[in-house]
């Protein structure tokens, strides 16, 4: 959540435009001001580029994280699960690596991070379909399939130049943000099954406290 609320104030601070259609979404964390012209041409100008790659890395973070603490509710015992959870904490690492190598000073180290979310990622998406337990929706656990077939679609698309009238930007948003869309759904999900756990382990503690003197 805290990406999409940063990227929207990072994207509102430019003087030009920025465009969902016409620019990346590194195009925010980019350290310079500068005319671009590859993939495409652009001129990029992020003032709040700190601000975006604090957000990268703090993603990063927090997927790995979420990857490796999530347990028995969200996931089942195998290879499949396993695996799912090994690539969505690699799609982490390319977050992280994203935020610390912007694109305009570290251009390989950033396309290294690039290709673990959108590969890597995109494949753990795929595997989580198969992953998660049946406690967890079978709507959830269909259109997670589903949106790592289209995220690793677009992101071959993407690769190979061909936008389908969305733009480079718009593009790489389909190959990108399943994931992203996923993990705050999953998360979502996990608070909502511990929820009912909280009011009975909070009235344990209580009854655990010695009584007070009067």
């Amino acid at each position: 959540m805290q990406f999409f609320v940063i990227h929207g104030i990072a994207e509102s601070a430019w003087a030009r435009p920025y465009s969902w259609a016409r620019n990346n979404i590194s195009d925010l964390g980019n350290a310079h001001c500068a005319l671009q012209t590859e993939p495409e041409p652009r001129y990029i100008c992020s003032p709040q580029h700190d601000l975006m790659n604090v957000s990268f890395i703090a993603l990063g973070v927090l997927l790995v994280v979420g990857a490796a603490m999530t347990g028995g509710f969200l996931w089942r015992r195998g290879s499949a699960a396993t695996g799912a959870r090994f690539l969505l904490a690699g799609a982490g690492v390319g977050f992280a690596l994203a935020g610390l190598a912007p694109a305009d000073i570290h251009e390989n180290q950033h396309i290294l991070g690039a290709i673990l979310i959108m590969a890597t990622g995109n494949i753990g998406l795929l595997l989580a379909g198969f992953g998660l337990t049946d406690r967890v929706p079978n709507p959830l656990r269909w259109v997670t399939t589903l949106m790592g077939i289209t995220a690793i679609t677009a992101f071959g698309l993407f690769l190979s130049h061909h936008y389908l009238g969305l733009g480079m930007g718009g593009m790489e948003r389909v190959a990108a943000f399943p994931l992203l869309v996923w993990a705050l759904a999953a998360g979502v999900l996990g608070l909502i099954h511990q929820a009912p756990r909280m009011p009975d382990a909070m009235v344990a503690g209580k009854m655990t406290q010695p009584a007070r003197r009067s």
